[in-house]
């Protein structure tokens, strides 16, 4: 008998806790979802591509949420979509593996990493008649976990080409969302990032962290209060919004630790090199961490965090605080730690942070004083920032590294176009419109004719695009 490999014993342990019967799936319908999300639509075109080329095989090929709904479901075999009725694995039926145990597009989405369970893999004995392939989808920029494709068979026909498909039907879906997002850039997959954070000093007689709006200082407060009565926090919100840095705030006021770590979760293949790198020194004194992103790890890996901060930091865990998209997507072991829940608003709800930031960024960027005209703050400010501090912080940096006196002609064209996502071409022409009309004394006849357009369909652009330039008083 093969040897059962780690990740599969720890699934099936997982099954047990979740109380999942070991006969048949129970069903658990829930029917709704997101039929219009930019991961439904490209996946149900892949999946419908890839159905295309499989119609004679029995084969179901299905589209999961991130929470293990199916979501749609292909096959050209009638008799297996009739016996995968009969455990439920069917559209508006959930597939985790706290309602199905251990099962592929279950375990793909507990580890986030490809799988395939052959036969008798299966926690419960109802699906021992199949071989399930999955593999999860990423979204290509903003790093979140949309969903997963899986392929189902008979148990006699599964073999690692069925993995192999789910992969590169998980790709595809992925590289067609990144290219609909229409000129975005992948998002860097972490590998584990632990970084050192020095404490908040003041700089050249400028401490604009410290002068920030009251949505923010409230966080902090909250946060204080929640780490002075020992108990452990959450920072959830959008990504970018700065939930690091709030939480760094916090345990820098109420643990004076010599040391303080960000430590950022890693992709799931660079886990353990990942706990080997951080996890030694969480038994030493005066020093505190900071748990970036645990909503991206893998159950295992929380599990495996969730036993060493308890066992190790049995004395001051509360300094340990985590940050999330959403408290509902931190991994179970680790959400049950957590006592308070601190909400980290978007930057777009701070507009007074933006000015106060974007100096501090400046200063960081050129290690001197920064200026910004009045129009180039004005566009800051009226900006929506929907990749929130992370975005403007490229912005800033740029924009400081070719001046001493930041213009609206200095930041990215897209900050005065209400951050429209374009095509390549209509992205052109946009960034010519705000690089020729952006400039000191332009106006839109000369515009016009550089551009050789019309001053009518220079208007009419402008608003196409919904370009504000600001005035220059």
């Amino acid at each position: 008998m093969a040897a059962i490999s780690p990740r599969l014993l720890a699934s099936w342990r997982r099954s047990e806790d979740y109380g999942v019967s070991l006969d048949d799936v129970q069903p658990m319908f829930s029917g709704t979802y997101d039929d219009e999300s930019l991961f439904v639509e490209c996946g149900r075109e892949v999946l419908t591509e890839l159905h295309d080329t499989l119609s004679s095989e029995p084969v179901g090929l299905m589209l999961t949420d991130a929470e293990g709904l199916v979501l749609n479901r292909l096959s050209g075999d009638r008799q297996l979509l009739l016996a995968l009725d009969d455990v439920h694995l069917a559209p508006g039926f959930s597939y985790s593996e706290r309602q199905a145990g251990t099962n592929g597009l279950g375990l793909a989405l507990a580890d986030r990493v490809p799988t395939l369970v052959r036969a008798e893999d299966h926690y419960t004995l109802s699906l021992r008649l199949y071989s399930c392939a999955a593999a999860p989808v990423f979204d290509p920029v903003s790093g979140r976990l949309e969903g997963a494709v899986n392929l189902t068979t008979w148990s006699e026909k599964g073999s690692d080409l069925l993995l192999a498909l789910a992969q590169t039907a998980a790709t595809s879906t992925a590289n067609l969302m990144l290219a609909r997002s229409q000129g975005h850039h992948p998002r860097r997959v972490s590998r584990g990032q632990v970084f050192r954070i020095e404490g908040l000093r003041e700089q050249s007689g400028n401490a604009p962290l410290r002068d920030l709006s009251d949505a923010w200082n409230n966080a902090v407060t909250r946060t204080v209060e929640a780490l002075t009565a020992g108990r452990m926090v959450a920072a959830v919100g959008e990504r970018g919004s700065g939930r690091a840095t709030l939480l760094a705030q916090a345990v820098r006021q109420v643990y004076p630790h010599d040391r303080l770590f960000a430590v950022r979760a890693p992709a799931p293949r660079d886990t353990d090199s990942w706990f080997s790198v951080w996890t030694p020194e969480l038994s030493r004194p005066n020093t505190g961490f900071v748990l970036c992103d645990v909503d991206d790890l893998s159950s295992p890996a929380a599990e495996h965090l969730r036993a060493m901060l308890v066992g190790e930091r049995t004395s001051d865990a509360a300094a340990c605080p985590v940050s999330a998209e959403h408290f509902d997507a931190i991994p179970l072991p680790l959400r049950t730690l957590v006592e308070t829940v601190v909400q980290v608003p978007p930057l777009r709800e701070r507009a007074a942070d933006i000015l106060p930031l974007a100096n501090h960024l400046a200063w960081r960027a050129r290690r001197r004083e920064v200026d910004f005209t009045t129009a180039a703050s004005r566009a800051l400010t009226d900006y929506a920032w929907p990749g929130n501090v992370e975005e403007l912080a490229q912005a800033v940096r740029e924009a400081a590294s070719r001046t001493d006196l930041v213009d609206v002609r200095h930041l990215p064209p897209q900050i005065l176009s209400r951050g429209q996502h374009l095509s390549r071409i209509k992205a052109f022409e946009r960034d010519e419109i705000v690089r020729v009309l952006s400039r000191p004394g332009a106006t839109s006849e000369g515009a016009a004719a550089e551009l050789g357009m019309s001053r009518a369909t220079v208007y009419r652009k402008l608003a196409q695009y919904g370009i504000q330039l600001p005035r220059h008083d």
